[in-house]
Formats: structure tokens, sequence, C-alpha cells
């Protein structure tokens, strides 16, 4: 996935129940990679992109769950959130194909525009396998398939017996929790400032029982001709977001819906994305970049205390 990891467990794990953790904890990782990378060819994702036909394809468990998770907050951030964003991702230069050799022009936004849509892909709950409505049609997981692997890796901790009491994983900056940390405290995690230069820390949130996914648009842009393009991209329009919301955390159960929602809020902006969060009862951060460069915050209801 391009990125690191951090585990931190706590309860009487023994050294050799902690070093076979590592390594299953690393192969679960390598596994979400290998499905559902877009920069490995042979990757299940790659694999399904060059399936250039409109009848079924078999997924494995674990990408058509992954598949599923998308379609639920497609529908229910009204297309704000789209996986066949793919050939627009490449065509701005954020996709595996590297950086842009120019900004694409409305023609070729709207050509491309024509095989994106959450209406695109046809899913088989019980055959666990999916479908094109155009045999173009690509897809890019990257919006959540950090977020699954983070709740992978819970599950392997939750599940194997090895004296586990509470963990905080980090996978990419999306973080899930349980239990106390050593001090049998909340963990205490950190919400980056969004803004260019080195990273520091906006806020703290306390966090327990639950996962923590934050998007925004300081890490990943270009800038051409005076213009900044962002690396979200919305689905709906095929370009870049373009408004002032700088920063959206989301705090869910599982960490992949987390992770899905702070990319779609961050698609919808300042407005339109707190609104929808008020309206689903969505526990949210936002934070938003004024005219004269100052942030403001707010949250919804049910967001955990964000420590000065």
């Amino acid at each position: 996935m391009g990125t690191t990891f951090a585990v931190t467990v706590t309860g009487s794990v023994s050294d050799s129940a902690a070093d076979r953790l590592r390594e299953e904890i690393e192969v679960t990782l390598a596994q979400v990679d290998g499905a559902m990378s877009t920069y490995d060819p042979d990757s299940e994702l790659s694999r399904f992109n060059r399936w250039r036909r409109t009848d079924w394809f078999e997924l494995s468990p674990q990408t058509f769950d992954v598949f599923r998770h998308a379609q639920e907050v497609s529908r229910l951030t009204r297309g704000a959130f789209d996986v066949t964003v793919a050939p627009l991702v490449d065509a701005w230069g954020f996709g595996a194909t590297g950086p842009a050799a120019s900004v694409p022009t409305d023609t070729h936004v709207k050509a491309l525009l024509a095989n994106v849509g959450e209406t695109m892909l046809e899913m088989d709950d019980d055959a666990r396998r999916i479908r094109k409505s155009r045999p173009a049609v690509q897809s890019d997981l990257s919006a959540l398939a950090k977020g699954y692997a983070v709740d992978r890796v819970a599950e392997l901790l939750e599940g194997g017996g090895d004296g586990v009491e509470g963990y905080l994983i980090e996978v990419g900056g999306e973080v899930r929790a349980r239990g106390r940390n050593e001090e049998g405290r909340r963990w205490r995690v950190g919400v980056e400032r969004p803004v260019d230069g080195p990273p520091s820390i906006q806020r703290v949130v306390e966090l327990t029982d639950s996962a923590l996914a934050t998007s925004g648009d300081y890490r990943n842009f270009f800038e051409h001709e005076g213009r900044r393009y962002s690396h979200t991209i919305d689905p709906r329009t095929g370009y870049p977001v373009d408004h002032a919301l700088a920063s959206v955390s989301v705090v869910a159960e599982s960490c992949v819906r987390a992770d899905a929602l702070a990319t779609a809020l961050e698609v919808l902006g300042p407005e339109e994305g707190l609104a929808l969060a008020q309206e689903q009862g969505w526990a949210v951060y936002l934070i938003k970049r004024e005219a004269d460069g100052t942030l403001t915050e707010q949250t919804t209801p049910g967001f955990p205390a964000l420590s000065p």
C-alpha cells in the first residue's frame, strides 16, 4: 500500500506470541495489498480492471467485501463516493500510472465520466462475483483498502488468544483501537494539522473500541499555473475537489467504513458534508480553511472529546 503501519498491544503477551503476531500481521497486510493494489499488475483488482468484458468476474471473499462496503457508502453519500473513479485518478496523475503530462482537458474528462458511476458495477452476493455495465469500467479501492487492512489486523488480534487485551492499530494514518493503553486510559490519537510542511498535531482524540480515519487535501496534490489540484476527485464532476474543507475525520465501528466516509465527506465539502453527517448521525470532525488561511473546526454529536 506504499505506506507504514504500527501495532501496539496491551495484556500478558509473551515474547514468542509477539513474534508470531508480528509475522501474522505482516502476512495479513500483504494479503490485502496483493488483492487490492493498483500498482501490482498481478493483484486481483488489476486483473479485474483488465477484464474488458461485461460477464461475471469471481472475487475473493475479502475483495468482494470491500466492493460491498464501497457500494453501500456510494448509496449513503449519493454518489460522492465511487470506486469506479479509477480512470479519472490516473488522468489527473494520482494513480499507478504516475504524474500526468498535462492537466486533462474538459473533453477528456467528459469522455472518462462515461465509464464512472455507482451503477456501473453489479454484485452477486451469493456467488461473490461482480460485473461491469461497460467493458472499460475500472475501479480503485485505495479509499477503503487501508481501513479494511486495519480491520483485518483487528480481527487477527481479537481472535488469536495470545493474551491481547487492548490494541492500537495504525496503517497509513487510519486507526482502530480497543480497550485501554498501558496506563489504563483511552488511547490518544492525533489528528494532523492540515497544512503544508512537516507533520504536526491539530487535535488529540481519545479513542477506544472504535476506528478513526482522516481525509484531507494537504499531502497529495500538485500545482499548475498557480492553481492547486487535490488528489481527491469528485466522481460526479470528474475534477479534483475545490472547496474550503481541508480535513475531515470520521469515527465509526469499523475502519473500512470510517475510511470511505472520510473520503466521501471530503468530496462533498464543508456545508454539504456536514449536513449529510448530521442527517446520518455520523461522528465527524471537520477542519475548514478560511480565506485568510486560518483553520476553524466543527464536530458532530458523538465524536470523541478533543483534547487541546
